[in-house]
């Protein structure tokens, strides 16, 4: 059974094995954006700290494409779905943090609740195919690739990261603190 704290986050395990506490960590970091950005309307989705244009809205955006770039995209060699499939990356290298202002709070935590569902249905087929040693199937120009232990250590990175750009945010916004 899995502790939750008195924000609704689950505890990572406190003595279990690798997969179970990279996925425990990885969850309890995916619960924390999501605490951070409960409650709020589009204005507290778009609000800024000081001279960063990053918003909890563009963060649930870059989210959504950071879990399919890396779940979908690297592990199983999958193409992007949309909306990311008809985007001009090159024309704006900052497309999700850019376009999340055009979005409802309802679609931005839908398109990352839908992405955080199917990347943990990605890491499940993963694991039933080769455990954390798995390697990713799309790999760089010159053949080098990760494995899935490099994958979900890389997204509790991602998420720990932003994270702290959040409570910022959230904290200008009303006052709530908290880690």
């Amino acid at each position: 059974m899995t502790d939750i704290d008195e924000h609704g986050r689950p505890e990572p395990p406190l003595a279990a094995g690798e997969a179970d506490t990279l996925l425990g960590f990885l969850e309890f970091h995916r619960a924390t954006l999501e605490w951070k950005c409960a409650g709020l309307d589009a204005d507290g989705l778009n609000a800024t700290v000081g001279k960063s244009s990053m918003t909890l809205g563009g963060m649930l955006k870059h989210l959504a494409w950071v879990e399919e770039h890396w779940f979908s995209r690297w592990l199983h060699n999958r193409p992007m779905g949309a909306p990311w499939d008809t985007v001009d990356w090159e024309a704006d290298r900052d497309w999700e943090w850019h376009s999340a202002a055009g979005d409802s709070p309802e679609q931005l935590r839908a398109l990352w609740g839908e992405a955080v569902a199917r990347s943990r249905a990605a890491v499940t087929e993963a694991l039933a195919d080769g455990g954390l040693d798995r390697m990713a199937r799309h790999s760089w120009p010159d053949g080098r690739s990760v494995n899935l232990r490099w994958i979900l250590t890389h997204m509790i990175e991602e998420y720990a990261r932003h994270n702290g750009h959040a409570d910022l945010i959230r904290e200008s916004l009303d006052g709530q603190t908290g880690e």
